[in-house]
């Protein structure tokens, strides 16, 4: 049996360190219950507290949150200690640790450094993984949100709040000890740049760019063309080069919303949404009336997956005699029969006695032999 250790404790000095870690939380938003990601940054000397949630908790969400949670806090202490996630790190611990250069340049932008604890040491994380509990049985409880923004506003408030309160386990106010660990910490730059992430997208015939699942539009006079757009927390920016096309307001990802500007779409400016009709679409009409009205009644069936059909029955019309293809149409829309297959087994039983003398039943067979 291994002997039981000693426990011990972990003491900070002011500015030494903070702590990052996230936890997932079941949080009832508009009435449905939803499974999100808590994000938590904690000063271990003053123990000062920013939280927010969020759907998933990727790398650029991960950059979005230091990035608030630093400038809410007014500066950055010089580690930030983390646990082994690969949304911070690539691989190693502690002073092995290797880091993305998105959350490098994010640490240097701060002036602090990332620090990986050993694998399953998650007392080393204690400072940010007991306020998680707190935030579940308090925060939670007995409050309404409207939407992700809304949980989040007011998370933000309750940060503020209990950031003023005293806490029995350290004895103090956290914002009285803030007043002591302020000046040691890292100070923030004189201009934050905003976090964002770049796309690449094609402006779609309807006149939408596709992100996350959701369509924004952009305006006619740029259909076709390839844009990039910059994605913020909040916010889609939409850019043709330099020059702004859009800045639209930034929709969960994943919801399928169409976000649509008054302006971008003008009724009166809508073209056709007809598609230009095929090269086998314009043969078949030039070839006979009877393969006209048939092109129309598989266009009238399939709608817009009639492409295929209309190929297809272009294919009978070079592969058989035209004369014998337009008889079984003619027979065929007669008898409003649309099958292609069956308009096909016609044309050949037109063809059977006429080129080949082939038998058309097993009686005929037997009468000849």
């Amino acid at each position: 049996m291994r002997p039981k250790q000693r426990a011990g404790q972990y003491h900070f000095a002011p500015g030494e360190e903070m702590q990052h870690d996230t936890s997932p939380h079941t949080v009832v938003i508009a009435g449905r219950e939803r499974l999100l990601q808590c994000a938590s940054l904690v000063l271990c000397y003053s123990r000062m507290q920013y939280a927010q949630v969020f759907p998933s908790f990727d790398r650029f969400a991960c950059r979005v949150f230091l990035s608030e949670a630093i400038q809410f806090l007014g500066g950055a202490a010089s580690r930030c200690v983390v646990d082994g996630s690969s949304v911070v790190r690539v691989r190693g611990w502690g002073d092995n640790a290797v880091y993305p250069d998105d959350m490098e340049a994010l640490a240097e932008r701060f002036g602090f450094g990332f620090w990986v604890h050993a694998p399953g040491d998650a007392d080393r994380s204690g400072r940010v993984e007991r306020p998680f509990h707190y935030i579940e049985n308090n925060f939670y409880k007995g409050r309404d949100f409207s939407s992700l923004g809304d949980c989040n506003h007011q998370l933000r408030a309750w940060c503020e709040r209990k950031n003023l309160r005293f806490q029995k386990h350290i004895r103090a106010v956290p914002t009285e000890l803030f007043a002591v660990e302020r000046s040691t910490l890292q100070p923030l730059p004189l201009h934050v740049p905003e976090v964002y992430q770049l796309h690449v997208r094609r402006v779609d015939t309807e006149g939408y760019v596709n992100l996350h699942s959701n369509r924004y539009s952009m305006p006619d006079a740029v259909l076709g063309q390839t844009l990039t757009l910059h994605e913020t927390r909040t916010r889609v920016r939409v850019f043709d080069g330099k020059r702004l096309v859009f800045d639209h307001e930034r929709a969960e990802s994943g919801t399928a919303t169409r976000v649509t500007i008054p302006g971008h779409h003008p009724r009166g400016a809508v073209a056709s949404q007809k598609a230009a009709p095929t090269a086998e679409d314009r043969t078949l009409r030039a070839a006979d009336p009877a393969l006209a009205e048939l092109v129309d009644a598989l266009v009238r069936r399939h709608g817009g997956r009639a492409v295929r059909s209309v190929r297809q029955l272009h294919k009978i019309y070079l592969d058989y005699p035209t004369d014998a293809v337009v008889d079984a149409v003619k027979t065929a829309l007669a008898y409003n029969l649309l099958d292609l297959g069956r308009i096909e087994r016609m044309v050949l039983r037109n063809l059977a006695g006429t080129y080949f003398r082939l038998p058309l039943s097993r009686s005929e067979d037997e009468d000849d032999g």
